[in-house]
């Protein structure tokens, strides 16, 4: 297992992250998995042996049954694995149960040890933007919970990049806790982060986790043209997370990543997450399971190399669309661009 810094932060995580989302099955994340108590203790006990030292859950799934499911797998061996949880969405239908203000921000954080049964969480991330409480009050209750020691370190999740230089900035100016990471969804179904955030990433020294890098299963290889999407899937359910918006062109994506993948005799998965994996700015993937199997394939992927040639097949199948200003930059700065410019231009030059 590979292992990179997070950020600007002396803290070493592996290529891939275990996350969560499937413990629980409480409420509408039963659409997404709901693994118990058992088979997640298992699929932990594969992820420590296969070098994993980062676990990614949040207060929201399964309304909290995540956290107790993982507070209760690590019992006694909390040591081997950094735990990180988030903090934003609706915990109960008050006024001030949603939201980043102070109130929430360390009331959730609260309950959130108390379900993990920790003292602390190594990586507090924000979940979702708020846009009406002000940053500085988020970032200045996340400073009480730094120094009171029950948070090491914080990130963001599904910020635009405009929101994530204003953190950065006040968090700068005042002397807050500074962002080491975001968690983003990027894929080869959806390159959109390569617009901003992780030329961001880049540029500003940030960790990036990249949540749903299989885009929701539909780059595992069982969504082809025309075949039914298999059973059991979230597909078939109203859980559109991710949205697809070209789906001639995600089929075109999935039928060459099961023919690199049968080259190399591994899974379609496999060549996916490996993609991901040597992009520029990327520091781990957060993969999930409804079984054992699935983990165990997904895990694989963490020694798969793809040659040069398949990456370029690959990146032209999924390549984006230059929006403005970056086709004109692509056009006419070409001669002056920066590692942070290259991660989404230099394909177009």
């Amino acid at each position: 297992m590979e292992y990179r810094t997070l950020g600007r932060s002396g803290l070493r995580v592996s290529v891939l992250t275990m996350g969560t989302m499937t413990f629980g099955g409480r409420g509408h994340f039963a659409r997404v998995g709901a693994t118990g108590v058992d088979e997640a203790r298992r699929q932990v006990d594969m992820c420590l042996d296969a070098g994993v030292n980062l676990i990614d859950t949040a207060d929201v799934y399964s309304e909290g049954m995540s956290e107790e499911i993982v507070g209760e797998v690590l019992k006694g061996r909390r040591d081997q694995m950094l735990v990180a949880t988030k903090v934003r969405m609706a915990m109960d239908s008050g006024p001030n149960d949603a939201g980043l203000s102070r109130h929430h921000i360390i009331s959730g954080c609260e309950a959130s040890l108390r379900r993990l049964g920790m003292d602390h969480i190594d990586l507090y991330q924000v979940h979702e933007w708020d846009g009406v409480t002000p940053l500085e009050e988020t970032l200045e209750a996340l400073d009480i919970l730094v120094r009171s020691g029950k948070v090491r370190y914080v990130g963001c999740s599904n910020y635009a990049g405009w929101q994530l230089l204003k953190a950065l900035g006040i968090a700068e100016r005042d002397r807050l806790p500074r962002f080491v990471s975001q968690q983003i969804y990027y894929s080869l179904q959806a390159r959109d982060a390569e617009y901003e955030l992780i030329p961001a990433g880049l540029d500003q020294g940030l960790g990036v986790l990249v949540w749903s890098p299989l885009a929701g299963g539909l780059l595992t290889g069982k969504f082809r043209r025309g075949h039914e999407a298999p059973a059991g899937s979230r597909q078939l359910t109203d859980w559109n997370e991710p949205p697809i918006h070209d789906q001639e062109n995600l089929y075109d994506i999935v039928e060459l990543l099961i023919e690199i993948g049968e080259a190399h005799g591994v899974s379609a998965a496999q060549v996916a997450l490996a993609y991901l994996l040597g992009k520029p700015g990327v520091t781990s993937l957060v993969i999930g399971a409804k079984t054992s199997e699935q983990l165990a394939d997904n895990l694989a992927a963490a020694d798969l190399v793809l040659d040069d040639a398949e990456r370029e097949r690959l990146d032209r199948a999924s390549q984006p669309r230059l929006l403005y200003p970056h086709w004109h930059q692509a056009k006419t700065a070409k001669d002056r661009l920066s590692e942070a410019d290259l991660a989404l231009l230099a394909p177009y030059l």
